[in-house]
């Protein structure tokens, strides 16, 4: 039972509970050893006894720790005190990317983009390491305060091989790719359908397929044609319609092979977001809205004579997957309901399934579905098959659990040594250079900033650039860095780098480092504002100083404060030492106008006005300048003057007539005031 305030693995104070899901809490603690906060996850106590949720787990705690990247939530320890089953993670100021959907219903296209490429990323890296997410969601994705996105919840990742890999898969319904829904094959490419998802999600406010069960829901990413985003968000640009579009194919082989070439494609829609640059493979007949035939609802099944294995979901007559007779975990119910085709509705307002929980609306499916068959044969299972990989699952799980015995006992001592007897007995902190102490800071001055900036984040760094104006040194080389080299820091702590400018660098040494220039493509920046056309040339290497800005005046008001006109043209090789010019429009040009035409009459508003009074004439600008003054006893009065005052058309001011009358108690200055529109010059 956990309790605020106490100590868990002799150095985690639990501070507070931040978060729950449907096997674990989280707990705001404060690292007493590093005096530090972290996150902590506890598996719940009514799972701790069962083995199969141990190990699953366990399984979360493995495939996260072995990843380090500035996109993922870094996992720093793992442990086990008195039956409790923990491990510890870096805590994220900020909300899931789901709260901050729902708080601004729709995500501006910039946004949505930027951080579909920092998850993209984040996934880049897991894959690399041979880790398949198999859960990714909103609910999934940190936005931290400052702006960074980080990736969470690995719990039902897996570990993959150069093959692809079959297994029973759980993930969430609104998210999971064809593949998954049918209990095939997941690799790479089912991280990247739900990484799309996520994007349609953003830049729409909704999901593509919804439904009155989870079932019809998965039915609905198997058989029906996925919506194009642009129908709910017709301002959407092309090329982020296409890349939606082309992560969500319903083959595998059609989508982004990997989540370099997506990132790719998601940076050149940031730069030329109108260009028709995606390319999208011809879709066959498994693209266009079908309804299952008998031969693909038997494979789902289980496809023999006898109906599918106990614990298997199955269709039933209507086309509906069944929950599995002895499945014991609660859910709601769904017998005897049709699954709903059809356009994708909006997600209803009390939708259970879509609530933020681990395992929530996640199902398990027949794995005997292969999704990659185009032809797919009339072939029954094969149950010899299924014992050898049964067989072979229970070898590979004892194993490991003599491998952790060995390392536990090594730690402990109980096979006759330490560990610095062992030279084998390395640990993983030992390995990538951190112990209790902190991190071993790595040498990189000489580095490109770049090549810099990688090598600190992966050690769990964050870096701090500062520039410098005096070095010698190419540009973008990293000329000092603080703390030094060789020194241990906790992770998490910000290492200062000093990059060079090559402002210095002599013409010899530009020539021969190849840093000060390259040849570029320039980019439209036509209809940017300011600040993102700078940010577009700064990434492509252009120098912010190099990049002038003229304001010009332009009668388009959908242009005000845009960029209507650059030099370069867009498509002109350009080196990226060249001058920039741009325009940037601030509205209609001011135009001379008169004071008033037409005839002021006298002030009958005020009852003292009598006629042959004299009174004084004043006409003011907004702006407080003086346009008109005159004084009079005869009206009305014609005023058309002051015609080298410059202001824009429909503009209005401030017409002040005052005058003196006697009254039983003396002389008293009355006045009158009146709004008149200044007429634009013909």
């Amino acid at each position: 039972m956990i309790r605020i305030g106490m100590i868990i693995g002799d150095r985690y104070e639990i501070q507070e509970k931040i978060g729950t899901g449907g096997m674990s809490d989280v707990y705001r603690a404060l690292d007493h050893k590093l005096n530090r906060p972290v996150a902590v996850k506890v598996l719940k106590q009514e799972f701790s006894e069962n083995q199969n949720f141990v190990q699953k787990f366990r399984s979360e705690a493995q495939a996260a720790a072995g990843l380090m990247h500035p996109n993922i939530v870094n996992v720093y320890d793992v442990g086990n005190d008195k039956g409790v089953y923990y491990f510890v993670m870096e805590l994220v100021d900020g909300i899931t990317l789901k709260k901050y959907i729902e708080k601004k219903s729709r995500l501006t296209v910039k946004e949505a983009v930027s951080i579909g490429i920092q998850v993209a990323m984040g996934l880049d890296a897991a894959h690399k390491n041979n880790i398949v997410h198999r859960d990714i969601k909103p609910q999934n994705i940190m936005i931290s305060k400052d702006g960074k996105v980080k990736v969470t919840d690995f719990g039902i990742a897996k570990a993959a091989s150069s093959n692809t890999i079959t297994s029973n898969v759980m993930g969430s319904v609104h998210y999971t790719s064809p593949e998954q829904a049918r209990g095939g094959f997941s690799d790479a490419k089912s991280d990247i359908y739900s990484l799309g998802v996520t994007l349609f999600e953003m830049v729409t406010g909704r999901v593509p397929f919804n439904g009155d069960t989870t079932v019809a829901i998965a039915i609905k990413h198997i058989q029906e044609q996925f919506p194009s985003p642009a129908t709910y968000a017709p301002d959407l640009p092309v090329s982020v319609e296409k890349i939606i579009l082309k992560c969500c194919q319903k083959s595998p082989d059609r989508r982004y092979q990997n989540a370099t070439e997506l990132i790719k494609d998601l940076k050149r829609s940031l730069i030329t977001p109108d260009e028709d640059f995606v390319v999208l493979v011809d879709p066959d007949e498994e693209g266009a809205t079908r309804i299952a035939s008998d031969e693909e609802q038997n494979m789902i099944r289980g496809g023999n004579a006898q109906g599918g294995k106990t614990g298997e979901m199955r269709l039933n007559d209507t086309g509906v997957i069944d929950p599995p007779e002895q499945d014991k975990r609660p859910r709601n119910s769904y017998n005897n309901r049709d699954a709903q085709n059809g356009p994708a509705p909006q997600r209803p307002q009390n939708d259970k399934n879509y609530r933020d929980e681990y395992d929530e609306g996640d199902y398990v499916y027949d794995r005997s579905y292969r999704s990659g068959n185009k032809r797919r044969k009339d072939v029954r299972p094969d149950d010899n098959l299924d014992k050898i990989m049964i067989i072979m699952a229970v070898i590979a799980v004892a194993l490991v659990f003599i491998i952790l015995i060995f390392i536990v006992g090594g730690h402990l001592g109980l096979f006759g040594g330490s560990d610095s007897d062992n030279p084998s007995a390395v640990s993983s902190q030992e390995m990538s250079g951190s112990d209790a102490s902190g991190i071993i800071v790595p040498d990189v001055v000489g580095m490109s900033y770049i090549e810099a900036k990688t090598t600190l984040q992966e050690k769990g760094f964050k870096v701090e650039k500062v520039d410098d104006n005096t070095s010698a040194e190419a540009k973008n080389v990293v000329v000092a860095q603080s703390p030094d080299k060789d020194t241990r820091q906790a992770s998490g702590s910000t290492i200062t780098i000093t990059v060079s400018t090559g402002a210095h660098m002599s013409a010899s040494d530009a020539s021969t480092t190849g840093e000060s220039t390259k040849e570029v493509e320039m980019p439209n920046l036509i209809g940017m504002d300011e600040a993102s056309a700078r940010l577009t040339l700064v990434e492509l290497g252009f120098s912010n100083s190099n990049v002038n800005v003229v304001t010009v005046n332009n009668n388009d008001t959908s242009l005000i404060d845009k960029v209507i006109n650059q030099n370069p043209a867009k498509g002109t090789k350009v080196s990226t030492d060249a001058v920039i010019n741009l325009e940037v429009s601030v509205g209609p040009a001011a135009t001379a106008a008169y004071v008033f035409v037409g005839n002021i009459d006298a002030p009958t508003e005020n009852s003292y006005y009598t006629s042959g009074v004299t009174v004084n004439i004043t006409i003011t600008a907004a702006d407080g300048t003086l346009l008109y003054s005159s004084a009079t006893s005869s009206f009305p009065v014609s005023v058309v003057q002051n015609q080298n005052q410059a202001y824009t058309k429909s503009s209005t001011a401030t017409l002040e007539m005052s005058f003196v009358v006697n009254t039983e108690s003396g002389a008293v200055t009355q006045s009158v005031t009146r709004t008149v529109s200044l007429t634009q010059m013909q």
